[in-house]
């Protein structure tokens, strides 16, 4: 592994969060989630659509059912994982949009030569639609959310796994994160994280770097964030 910083004061690496940081897909998944809770006959509640944000689905299921009332079996969380992973490949495949910024950030810090991974909740069979829209060429490693057994965010594992994949330093690597459960994450594996909300407010704290965009993301704000985390 690297120590735990390199030269010129960047980071050892950068590890991107996807949805709400990269994708503007937060809302793009707000519709089969709805739609799924109204096929159990009830609305999706917004403090339980709140709490889903950045997690892994198998979570999301439970927070759903566990929403309006109902105790699923292993049969239940099946049924409702697929169905609601077939609609998001059909809104993956035809509405992703960036999030402000997103484009440009991922190119200059591809500029920096530095290692750089995705690292989402989402699972591998939707990620690899997503990497269509967000060029897989811009990551050196990708960690999905049914690739780290289990151990999913907010727990540090898959933070973990990508600086490990990347041989460098989780305590050098900066983050990039939109959500409550990712920057606990992030923090939790050791990453200073920036910090740029998308659908929920992200509390202050230890490690964390707040900014309202990714809009003018270059080498010198790596610099200036990890000087800063």
């Amino acid at each position: 592994m690297t120590g735990p910083s390199t030269v010129d004061g960047l980071p050892a690496a950068v590890l991107w969060d996807m949805d709400g940081t990269l994708l503007d897909s937060e809302k793009l998944w707000d519709i089969p989630l709805r739609e799924y809770s109204l096929k159990l006959g009830t609305p999706l509640a917004a403090e339980t659509r709140t709490a889903m944000v950045g997690s892994n689905v198998p979570t999301s299921m439970g927070l759903l059912f566990g929403g309006i009332g109902v105790v699923p079996t292993e049969a239940d969380i099946r049924e409702a994982m697929g169905w609601i992973n077939a609609r998001m490949r059909e809104l993956f495949a035809t509405r992703l949009e960036f999030r402000p910024g997103a484009p440009e950030a991922l190119r200059a810090v591809r500029a920096t030569g530095l290692p750089v991974a995705l690292v989402t909740s989402t699972e591998r069979e939707l990620t690899e639609v997503a990497l269509h829209t967000l060029g897989r060429d811009h990551f050196d490693v990708t960690v999905c959310g049914d690739e780290v057994d289990g151990r999913n965010k907010p727990l540090p594992d898959p933070y973990l796994r990508a600086a490990a994949l990347l041989g460098v330093d989780p305590a050098a690597c900066l983050a990039i994160e939109d959500s409550p459960t990712g920057t606990t994450s992030a923090v939790a594996a050791g990453c200073v994280v920036l910090v740029v909300p998308c659908e929920v407010p992200v509390p202050d704290g230890p490690r964390r770097v707040p900014r309202t965009s990714l809009v003018g993301l270059d080498a010198d704000v790596l610099r200036a964030v990890m000087a800063a985390g």
